[in-house]
C-alpha cells in the first residue's frame, strides 16, 4: 500500500529530528534518503529556462518538477508520479535554489565588527586580527554556523572565498562544508608554501565529492606577481578557475590592480573577481574580451562605503555577473535582501526605476547567472532536465509576503528566508517545512560563542 504524501513527509521531519538527536553536532545532509521525488502542482514554477515556459525567466503556472536521486528528470504540468514520492506545493513557488558567487564563511566570527571603518580599517581591526589565530575546530564552529544560515535563505551553492590561512583552518572550513550539505566552491588562497596542501585537497577532497569544486585565490598587487604567476600554471594544471578582489576601495586604483593580473596571466576566461566597483571604460572593454566574470557584493559594498558597480556598462559589454554575500562584510545571509539592494542602488545612483537590474534580471542574477560566473551553467541555476536536482519551495502565503499582486516582484521586494520553505541540493533535502534539516541550530550557536570566547 502506498503511503500518503503527508506520511512520507512526517516521517523524513521525524527522521530528521532523529538523526539531530542522535548525534547533533556530526549529522550530515547525506543521511537524508533520496529518491524519486515530485514537486507537484505549484502556483508557479521558475524555471531560468525560456525554452521551458514563458518569457525570458521561462515561467510554467500550475506546474510540476520530478527529480530522481541527484538529477532533475522532467518539468511541466501534469507529470504522473509513477511511483514518486509527493510533494504537494499548491499554492507555492518553486525555483532554482540560490548560487552565491562571494563569501567567506568563516567571518561568522567578526559579525558586526568595525561598522564605522571602511574596507581598509575593517581589514586590519577585524578580518587579520582573528582570522589569523582560529584553529581547525574554531574555523569548524564559525563555518558550518554560517552555512546553516545560508541554507535557509534558499542557497542551494556558495563560493566560499576562504583565507586559507593555515592547513588546520583549511581541513575545519571544507569539513563544515561538507558536513552542510550545500554545493561549493571553495576558493584556496594560493601562497608558494602551500601548493603541496593544495594538490592534497583537491585530489583527496574535492576530486572525491561532487558537490564540490576548487578555486585557487589571490590579491592582485605588484608584490603579488611572482605568486600569482606560480598560481595560474598550478590552475591550469589542475584544470581550476582562478579568483581574486578587484578594485574594491577607491584606494585600489593606486595598487595598479590590473596590470598585476596582466603580468601575472591571469586575465583569461578562468578567471572571475569580485566587486569590481572602480573599473574605467578601457578596463571593462578588457574583461569583456578577456572573458572574465565578476561577483556583485552589493551589501557589502554598501557597509564598507566602497562604492557602487558601473552596473548598466557591464551589461551592455556582456559580462557575465552573478550576486555574492561577502561573508563579514554583510551581517546577513538574506540573498532577498541582496537582491533589494543590487535593484536599489542602480535606481538611487540613477533616480530611474526602470535601471538595470530589474526585477526579472536580478532573479536571474542570484540563479542562473551566478551559475555562469561559476562556469556551472550546464550543472545548476536552472530546472532543466539533466540537471543538478538544486531548487527551493517558497511560500508566498506570508504576513511579510501576501497577498498576490506581482509575485516574481515580490520575491526580490517582499521575501524573507522565513518565506524558504523547502531547500533541495542534489537531490537531498536541507529545509523541509521550514526547518533546516539535521541542523541543531542552539548547538551551533553555542559552539559559535564558545570559539568567539577563545578568540578575545
Amino acid at each position: 500500500m502506498r503511503a500518503s504524501p503527508l506520511a512520507f513527509w512526517r516521517v523524513v521531519l521525524i527522521a530528521a529530528m532523529m538523526l539531530v538527536c542522535l548525534s547533533p553536532a556530526t549529522a550530515r545532509a547525506d543521511s537524508v534518503a533520496r529518491g524519486r521525488v515530485l514537486v507537484r502542482n505549484a502556483e508557479v514554477v521558475i524555471t531560468m529556462d525560456p525554452r521551458l515556459g514563458k518569457g525570458p525567466l521561462g515561467i510554467i503556472d500550475k506546474g510540476d518538477v520530478l527529480f530522481e536521486d541527484e538529477r532533475i528528470v522532467e518539468v511541466g504540468k501534469g507529470i504522473s508520479p509513477r511511483g514518486a514520492r509527493v510533494l504537494d506545493a499548491t499554492g507555492k513557488i518553486v525555483m532554482p535554489g540560490f548560487v552565491d558567487t562571494h563569501t567567506h564563511l568563516w567571518q561568522s566570527m567578526i559579525r558586526g565588527c568595525g561598522t564605522d571603518t571602511d574596507l581598509n580599517g575593517w581589514l586590519t581591526q577585524c578580518m587579520l586580527a582573528v582570522g589569523q589565530k582560529m584553529n581547525a575546530e574554531q574555523t569548524y564552529n564559525a563555518v558550518r554556523l554560517s552555512t546553516a544560515d545560508v541554507i535557509s535563505t534558499g542557497v542551494t551553492t556558495v563560493t566560499d572565498w576562504s583565507h586559507s590561512f593555515n592547513t588546520n583552518f583549511v581541513d575545519g572550513n571544507i569539513r563544515a562544508l561538507i558536513d552542510s550539505g550545500l554545493r561549493f566552491v571553495y576558493a584556496y588562497a594560493f601562497d608558494f608554501n602551500r601548493e603541496t596542501d593544495i594538490r592534497r585537497v583537491k585530489r583527496e577532497i574535492i576530486d572525491r565529492n561532487p558537490r564540490a569544486r576548487l578555486q585557487l585565490a589571490s590579491h592582485p598587487v605588484p608584490e603579488n606577481v611572482p605568486a600569482m604567476q606560480r598560481m595560474v600554471q598550478v590552475a591550469d594544471e589542475l584544470h581550476v578557475d582562478i579568483n581574486t578582489h578587484l578594485l574594491e576601495n577607491i584606494a585600489d586604483r593606486q595598487a595598479d590592480q590590473i596590470r598585476s593580473l596582466e603580468q601575472a596571466g591571469a586575465l583569461k576566461s578562468t578567471l572571475m573577481v569580485n566587486h569590481a566597483i572602480h573599473l574605467t571604460d578601457s578596463e571593462i572593454a578588457l574583461l569583456a574580451r578577456r572573458g572574465v566574470r565578476i561577483a556583485h557584493c552589493p551589501l557589502s559594498n554598501m557597509r564598507l562605503a566602497s562604492g557602487i558597480i558601473r552596473m548598466p556598462e557591464l551589461v551592455n559589454a556582456h559580462i557575465k555577473i552573478g550576486l555574492g554575500l561577502d561573508g563579514g562584510t554583510n551581517d546577513t545571509s538574506d540573498m532577498f535582501n541582496l537582491m533589494r539592494a543590487a535593484v536599489g542602488l542602480q535606481r538611487a545612483k540613477f533616480l530611474k526605476a526602470t535601471a538595470t537590474p530589474t526585477v526579472a534580471e536580478v532573479l536571474r542574477m542570484a540563479t542562473m547567472g551566478g551559475a555562469e560566473v561559476l562556469g556551472m551553467q550546464n550543472e545548476i541555476g536552472s530546472l532543466t532536465p539533466g540537471k543538478k536536482a538544486d531548487l527551493i519551495v517558497i511560500d508566498p502565503h506570508a504576513i511579510n509576503f501576501a497577498p498576490k499582486v506581482d509575485w516574481l516582484a515580490q520575491i526580490v521586494f517582499n521575501g524573507q528566508p522565513r518565506n524558504v520553505e523547502y531547500v533541495v541540493v542534489h537531490g537531498r533535502f536541507l529545509k523541509v517545512a521550514g526547518r533546516l534539516v539535521n541542523v541543531w541550530e542552539d548547538g551551533l550557536v553555542n559552539a559559535a560563542e564558545k570559539s568567539r570566547e577563545e578568540l578575545n
